[in-house]
């Protein structure tokens, strides 16, 4: 198991179309991806979860991916996540 605190860097937040993009990325990984903030945590693969964080540019998140490309996971979800 990998975990990371993430900065969200991106314009705006994560969004609709931002959280569209983000799910897409996660889910080409094998490995479960949590995000949390506060006490709330979700399923990185999920719209509606995504969306119930409601997370705006400037926050942090813990990112925690679990299997086989778990590194490779964290790595590209904070490239997405850390771009300006």
């Amino acid at each position: 198991m990998t975990s990371q605190d993430i900065q969200i860097n991106l314009q705006g937040g994560l969004e609709a179309r931002p959280i569209a993009v983000f799910v897409q990325i996660a889910s080409q990984f094998e490995s479960s991806i949590q995000v949390e903030v506060g006490n709330k945590k979700v399923n990185a693969k999920s719209i509606m979860g995504m969306m119930t964080l409601g997370l705006n540019s400037g926050e942090k998140v813990k990112v925690t991916a679990d299997g086989k490309d778990e590194t490779e996971a964290i790595r590209e979800i904070e490239k997405y996540l850390s771009a300006c």
